[in-house]
């Protein structure tokens, strides 16, 4: 399936006041006239917990946030929509991981999860905690987004306990235990009281109680534990096991949901993570995670949907070569980080290099500068393939310089762990993209008019369209965890409107008009020979073309297009 075509909006649907209702309020305004042809909505639309929308309960409406004559009014403005699947999990919320929790043994879906310690059976040793340690060959090899084992062990009805693979976010929820809970289980009352207290005080602390050193003979300490556990709550994005043919039949029926609401865009939320094998990581197995690839495709086609899979890796592995030469749109996750080091060294040539690429392969591409996640650093990486280095599109040194300007900026980091929570690299930053080029409103034109030149599709995060900066009391609220709602500031429709008065928002609502309507951008781009800090662009289509000077140490930019027998011009 075709990509949609034109400029794309981002957002979650109460990004812009409470509701999406109120996005499409302002859509209809006469600034936003011809400016987005697409809208990818995030996973809030949805019924969900955790992540902002990303650990969905179910695909249904959320109807806190949405109703279906939003996506009809979207509809009748022109505007298709993306939509997300996260493939790889399921919030603990679902119905599914809920009939687990309480069924037990017994539920249709006890294979519908992944059981870690059955998954490394015979390929590990269990710990004192009842959790299979995989080998030193296997464990060594996956690939961690979180420090520590990804799994989150349960208690089921029986007592029992189970191991599910859990790559992202969890959280348990304890509670205190009374008195006669705790005497119930033969232990005295005189210990029974100061055990209250002390359960009580190391809940309220934010601590684990179960790793209290209480002061019980071992039968007591467990049977306390055990019951700790029965009553606790859990939050958390649980690994699905597409092994199952139950988990496909849910992907068919959730691909049908979306196309029904509209979807004609379908991103593939975590789904490098989805096969797992014995003896490989956990990501983007081959040929395993192929193989499912094409299942959803197939699925895809079948609803008229393109589906745009969701991997971050560094350049120098060539997934997104790869991802390409099997027919696949690919996320083009470098180019933010080009975008920084281009404006602040003054120099194209690593963002010429990538543009030439894409161009010389014919990849198509969805591009942005900020979005719900962060800015992409691993992205721009090299890596060892076979003893043999293959470069990335920065150097250690040139990506270590961007880090720098940017946490000099407020920004803030995410990383990547091995199983024992050691760091193994960089992964993102999270900022606003405005706050990452210092609140520069020249700076930010400028990023804009060259993602506006770049080949593919155009994404837009709302918060960078109306200058959005670093909300420190949103990410320090939302603990630990919670670097990414440092962008993600939701806006009141005051704010807006007085966000459409300013120049800077002004020029990039005309810059992304243009490129949204202009035929020139139907045709070819070339990147004429010039200095390492100008940049000559040029689309041309027949009759009709749009042309960008830049120079980066003067931050001036001027803009030619056609328009019907006369010459427009854009400068800033």
């Amino acid at each position: 399936m075709d990509l949609p075509k034109g400029v794309m909006l981002n957002a979650y649907p109460d990004s812009i006041g409470s509701r999406l209702s109120d996005i499409v309020q302002v859509l209809q305004k006469s600034e936003f006239s011809d400016v987005f042809s697409v809208f990818y909505i995030l996973p809030t639309l949805f019924n969900s917990d955790l992540d902002r929308g990303f650990s969905v309960i179910d695909y249904n409406l959320n109807e806190a946030l949405v109703s279906p004559k939003d996506l009809e009014e979207l509809q009748a403005m022109g505007i298709e929509l993306k939509l997300d699947i996260v493939l790889n999990h399921l919030s603990v919320a679902s119905p599914q991981f809920q009939d687990v929790l309480q069924q037990g043994e017994h539920s249709a879906y006890k294979d519908f999860f992944i059981d870690w310690n059955t998954f490394w059976n015979d390929h590990g040793t269990v710990a004192e905690d009842g959790v299979v340690v995989p080998k030193a060959e296997y464990l060594n090899r996956l690939f961690m987004r979180k420090p520590g084992f990804p799994v989150l062990k349960i208690v089921l009805p029986d007592g029992s306990e189970k191991v599910y693979w859990n790559t992202f976010y969890q959280k348990i929820v304890f509670t205190p235990l009374d008195l006669d809970e705790i005497t119930a289980l033969g232990i005295a009352a005189s210990l029974a009281t100061p055990l209250e207290e002390q359960i009580r005080q190391s809940i309220a602390a934010g601590e684990d109680p179960t790793s209290i050193d209480f002061d019980l003979e071992p039968n007591d300490r467990t049977k306390v534990i055990r019951l700790l556990r029965q009553k606790c709550t859990y939050l958390g994005q649980m690994d699905v096991n597409a092994e199952s043919p139950m988990v496909w039949d849910f992907y068919k029926e959730t691909l049908e949901k979306l196309s029904g609401y509209g979807c004609r865009l379908l991103r593939l939320d975590a789904f490098a993570y989805l096969h797992k094998e014995i003896g490989r990581t956990n990501f983007f197995n081959a040929p395993g995670t192929w193989d499912y690839l094409e299942r959803i495709r197939a699925i895809a086609d079948q609803n008229k949907m393109a589906i745009l899979p969701e991997i971050h890796a560094e350049y120098g592995a060539h997934l997104h070569d790869q991802l390409a030469e099997a027919g696949h749109a690919i996320y083009d996750f470098f180019f933010p980080g080009l975008v920084l080091h281009t404006l602040e060294e003054s120099d194209h040539r690593a963002l010429r290099s990538w543009v030439e690429e894409i161009l010389a392969k014919g990849y198509r591409t969805v591009h942005m500068l900020g979005c719900h996640d962060g800015i992409p650093v691993l992205d721009l990486n090299g890596k060892e393939i076979d003893g043999h280095y293959q470069p990335g599109l920065l150097s250690a040194e040139q990506i270590d310089a961007v880090m720098d300007r940017v946490l000099q900026r407020g920004g803030r980091l995410k990383n990547i762990y091995d199983a024992d929570g050691n760091k193994l690299s960089y992964y993102q930053i999270n900022a606003t993209f405005y706050s990452a080029l210092g609140e520069d409103d020249q700076k930010m034109l400028m990023a804009r008019a060259l993602q506006v030149f770049m080949p593919g599709i155009p994404q837009v995060w709302y918060l960078d369209l109306f200058v959005g900066k670093n909300d420190y009391a949103a990410a320090d609220r939302a603990g630990s965890g919670g670097h990414k709602e440092i962008n993600r500031t939701n806006l009141s429709l005051e704010a807006v409107e007085h966000s459409l008065s300013l120049p800077v928002v002004q020029m990039q609502l005309s810059l992304l008009r243009l490129r949204n309507t202009h035929e020139a951008f139907d045709g070819d781009l070339t990147w004429h020979p010039s200095g390492t800090h100008q940049i000559y662009l040029e689309w041309k289509n027949g009759t009709h073309f749009a042309k960008m000077n830049a120079d980066l140490k003067r931050l001036a930019v001027t803009i030619e297009y056609s328009s019907e027998a006369v010459v427009e011009v854009l400068e800033f």
